[in-house]
């Protein structure tokens, strides 16, 4: 009668393992370090619901004085006054009417004219630039950069006086087209870094690809780079669009009743008579809707842009 050990009596180990390939070195993970994977699988997925519960909370903080905004525009001014504010007062379409009553469709006209005009000027002057300073950089293009950046180290205010000194002098002062031009000049620095930094991630074979087969500049830039570079496109557009259609001490000061913009539009809510909050939350929804439709519309070229260009 033979007797034999419990580790003599099942060829394999407790853990499932071959004594041969235990001897060899190379036995499977013992259960206990399976057991741990899993259990840090399951902190992984908590700690997933927890970064995702408080991304939720955040946007809802974000979000909830824009909902109040629009709710506000929606009720009546001595419902908007009160304190504690009445969130359930009656709605109504009063106050909407109000605005266009007062001219609101020209003011908007005039920031569509120069916010959209402007960035599509930016976009045009910035794309060879960017190519030059990225894909055909040229002889100390850090250099050409720093002095880009460096236009944006001045103070707005401080170059007012000048400013409303030349334009009076050539007499563009209340003239949308100015505006136009005034911010070209003022998106132009951060269009170029920004596309600069998309450009610089476009494969050089590509375009000698391109070369080769014969193509010229603009067909390069048309047909290559900016298919490429699309998302860079949409956030540079983007951004310089909500820069213009919110600049405000430039239009305040060389404008008057013809070519004011939609942010003088909303000052004129603010008066000696009153704060006129449920006027004025109204044209504040009219006012950011273009802005809003815009990131709506390009917001997956938006967030790839963001993600993989200047702001990496």
């Amino acid at each position: 009668m033979s007797t034999r050990t419990p580790a003599q009596a099942d060829p394999l180990d407790a853990h499932g393992a071959d004594p041969g390939d235990v001897a060899e070195g190379i036995a499977p993970p013992p259960a206990q370090k399976r057991r741990r994977r899993r259990s840090s699988g399951g902190d992984g997925d908590r700690a997933g619901w927890r970064w995702a519960t408080l991304a939720w909370v955040l946007t809802l903080l974000f979000v909830a004085p824009v909902f109040w905004m629009v709710l506000t525009s929606f009720h009546q001014e001595s419902d908007a006054a009160t304190s504690p504010p009445s969130i359930f007062a009656p709605l109504s379409f009063d106050n909407y009417a109000a605005v266009f009553d007062r001219g609101a469709s020209t003011f908007l006209i005039n920031s569509a004219i120069a916010s959209g005009v402007s960035t599509l000027l930016v976009l045009i002057l910035a794309v060879p630039a960017a190519y030059a300073l990225s894909i055909r950089p040229v002889e100390k293009w850090t250099d050409v950069m720093f002095f880009f950046l460096s236009t944006k180290f001045l103070p707005p205010i401080a170059a007012l006086l000048p400013v409303y000194l030349i334009v009076k002098q050539i007499g563009g002062l209340d003239n949308v087209f100015t505006l136009v031009i005034l911010y070209t000049a003022m998106n132009m620095p951060i269009a170029v870094w920004m596309m600069q930094s998309f450009l610089a991630e476009i494969p050089p074979e590509i375009l000698e690809a391109a070369q080769v087969d014969g193509a010229g500049f603009l067909r390069t830039v048309w047909s290559i780079v900016t298919p490429m570079a699309s998302p860079g496109l949409a956030a540079t557009a983007l951004i310089c669009f909500i820069f213009s259609w919110n600049e405000f001490m430039f239009a305040v000061n060389l404008t008057a009743t013809v070519s004011a913009t939609s942010p003088i539009f909303l000052v004129g809510f603010i008066s000696s008579q009153g704060l006129f909050l449920a006027k004025l939350c109204a044209a504040a929804t009219l006012v950011s809707l273009p802005v809003m439709i815009a990131g709506f519309a390009a917001q997956d070229k938006l967030v790839r842009g963001l993600s993989l260009g200047a702001v990496k």
